[in-house]
């Protein structure tokens, strides 16, 4: 059994939630692998795309540190056996990636995105590219901003872009839920390279072609272990309001390491 979903790897929100896609397939279905083709992220499974999304929005999360709102890490549905704590990692780099602060509670923003996937647009292999108005699930008309993992965001989210903040306004746009959920599972195991760059936070990523399973995929991913056909990609997570606090992944570029 397989299923597949339209990716642009060039957005790391994207690829990273592809790594997310498959980690939890990989804990429904031992013996999952995955890989890239051309458009498409590809995954070998005793489970179904509708199974899995079945499992992630059947039960709450839980919050571990119900003292710490804004940053608590996050247990997922009992079938996947997961803790999310990646942007608590200092010494892997975890906080680094992190673009969420001040105000913002990961676990509301987590809860309300993952809820917003048992809609029907969501159970199809355009999962990545369904978008939408998101709300808190305990508060059916207040509207949760995303965690601007998906570059779509970031690219009218500065004054600069469009002539006003959209955040210094609190306006509200089209999330893209599935890619804020899934990626913020996917860093959990895989976390691209941290590059040297005095004025700017760049990461590299590598895409795989060849079917791996999830084991490997760290590795891979942080371009330790290459891969034949593997294609590589830098990104920066950028500060996205004046205040320099809250930051967003803008789309990536090739890379062009060693040439």
């Amino acid at each position: 059994m397989s299923f597949s979903v339209h990716v642009d790897v060039r957005n790391p929100g994207q690829f990273f939630a592809c790594c997310g896609l498959f980690e939890l397939a990989s804990r429904m279905s031992e013996g999952a692998v995955a890989h890239f083709e051309t458009e498409r992220f590809i995954v070998e499974a005793a489970c179904s795309l509708d199974e899995l999304l079945d499992g992630l929005t059947g039960s709450p999360l839980v919050a571990v540190d119900n003292e710490d709102i804004t940053a608590s890490p996050i247990d997922f549905p009992e079938v996947f056996r997961l803790r999310l704590d990646w942007w608590k990692d200092a010494g892997g780099g975890g906080r680094e990636l992190k673009v969420w602060a001040g105000s913002m509670q990961s676990m509301r923003i987590a809860q309300a995105m993952v809820t917003a996937l048992r809609g029907p647009a969501f159970h199809s292999e355009n999962l990545l590219d369904a978008g939408c108005v998101v709300y808190d699930p305990d508060a059916t008309t207040t509207k949760v901003e995303p965690y601007y993992f998906d570059a779509r965001r970031a690219l009218n989210a500065h004054s600069r872009d469009v002539g006003f903040s959209p955040n210094d306004l609190s306006l509200t746009t089209t999330a893209f839920p599935a890619v804020e959920a899934l990626c913020l599972v996917g860093l959990q195991r895989c976390r691209p390279a941290p590059q040297r760059d005095e004025q700017r936070r760049i990461f590299r990523y590598s895409v795989w072609q060849e079917p791996l399973p999830v084991t490997l995929l760290a590795a891979v991913v942080s371009g330790a272990v290459p891969t034949r056909g593997s294609r590589t990609f830098e990104f920066e997570n950028w500060f996205r309001t004046g205040k320099r606090q809250l930051k967003a992944y803008r789309y990536s570029v090739p890379s062009t390491k060693g040439e």
